[in-house]
């Protein structure tokens, strides 16, 4: 048996920059014994950092994304309910379908001006100040207000919620990710309820509401719950970090910034290159060895934790040339960012659309943007990649 990489043992530079870990980790090997920061001493997981093998462990059945198949439960679905991502086939691919008629690709492109004009109304708001923290004043408000609108949950505290959320995705205690889904449990069954009452809405997560396959089949009232906690919390989240990252990227990398800002046409490969680069997906949830197998020629016994590094994956120089260096103008098709298989991230489209506004929009009508200053902290735990503010003038 290899041995347990105590990934906790490289502190804070972990936290802050991980690439230079996974690198070292890559020339060992694909696959490799780790315990993340935090975690019991006893605790250890299997961590896939090759692009190849992460790629197949993403899309192998036996590598089950629903813990109870082992004896592991989650406090989140026990409250919560079940979702796509505890989820594996055939209960996924009826969730997914179900959740699909209501979430298409037409509704996301008819959002393309709203979401506009909510870019133009914060960069409206921001930019007479001169300064300020970028992820506050756009990459925030940005994605929860297009998400709550979507989905049709009224205006909320978005400082608190905010707050909430970040303590879901990356805890700072065990007893605090447990309490802000606990909230937002209670927040979310009083929503569903009012909604039920007032009859259908044109939102999202009415149509789920009503929602039905030709069988006859719908969503239960749990399992409602849990898409709209997941649709609420990664509908956003992950959308902060993409656009925090991005601009965090260009304004470390003044050619690329330059060269984007001289062939606005880049912007999609900006936005591609941000995902491969510095993704706001560490790595993905943990997946379970549902039966013995081999990765790479390691052998992962039944019941072992698998983490697939999304982030690792996309630095491997195996895949990608020069995989440290941020290149807009590279091809960088195959990236894990979103996932692979039947997992793969149902909002993608959303996010793309999102990222490219904000930063399209910012770079035009802040000509001379710039970091003002270190950025904060990242965020801690080994799920989400991104910073908890970017202070930026102009």
């Amino acid at each position: 048996m290899p041995e347990v990489v105590d990934l906790g043992e490289f502190g804070e530079a972990f936290r802050t920059d991980p690439h230079p870990v996974y690198a070292r980790l890559r020339e060992r090997g694909p696959v490799h014994r780790i315990r993340p920061p935090g975690s019991d001493p006893g605790y250890w997981a299997w961590l896939v950092v090759g692009h190849e093998e992460a790629r197949a462990a993403l899309a192998d059945p036996r590598l089950s994304k629903d813990g109870r198949r082992i004896g592991v439960t989650f406090h989140e679905e026990e409250l919560i309910g079940r979702h796509l991502l505890g989820a594996d086939q055939p209960e996924h691919t009826r969730l997914r379908g179900l959740v699909s008629r209501a979430f298409t690709m037409r509704r996301v492109e008819e959002l393309r001006p709203r979401v506009q004009e909510i870019t133009d109304d914060l960069l409206d708001t921001m930019l007479p100040y001169g300064r300020g923290d970028l992820v506050q004043s756009l990459a925030y408000p940005l994605p929860i207000t297009v998400i709550c609108e979507l989905l049709g949950v009224p205006e909320m505290d978005r400082t608190e919620f905010r707050k909430v959320s970040t303590e879901v995705v990356a805890p700072t205690s065990p007893e605090s990710a447990y309490d802000a889904v606990v909230r937002l449990d209670a927040y979310l069954r009083e929503l569903i309820e009012d909604k039920r009452c007032a009859g259908p809405g044109d939102d999202l997560l009415s149509d789920l509401i009503r929602t039905t396959a030709e069988d006859g089949d719908r969503l239960s009232p749990q399992e409602l719950l849990g898409m709209a906690f997941l649709l609420l919390i990664a509908g956003h989240e992950t959308t902060v970090n993409l656009i925090t990252n991005g601009v965090h990227a260009l304004l470390t990398h003044p050619d690329q910034l330059a060269a984007l800002r001289a062939d606005m046409s880049l912007i999609d490969g900006a936005v591609e290159e941000t995902l491969r680069y510095e993704g706001p997906v560490e790595n993905a949830t943990f997946r379970y060895a549902a039966e013995p197998l081999e990765i790479a020629g390691t052998a992962i016994a039944e019941g072992d934790h698998v983490m697939v590094g999304l982030t690792a994956a996309d630095r491997d120089g195996a895949r990608y040339p020069a995989p440290d260096t941020f290149d807009i103008r590279r091809d960088p098709r195959g990236h894990l960012a979103f996932g692979h298989g039947i997992h793969y991230c149902l909002g993608a489209p959303l996010a793309r659309l999102e990222a490219r506004t904000a930063i399209r929009s910012l770079l035009d009508r802040a000509p001379d943007l710039a970091l003002d200053g270190p950025p904060g902290e990242w965020l801690p735990g080994m799920l989400i990649r991104g910073l908890r503010s970017l202070p930026v003038r102009w």
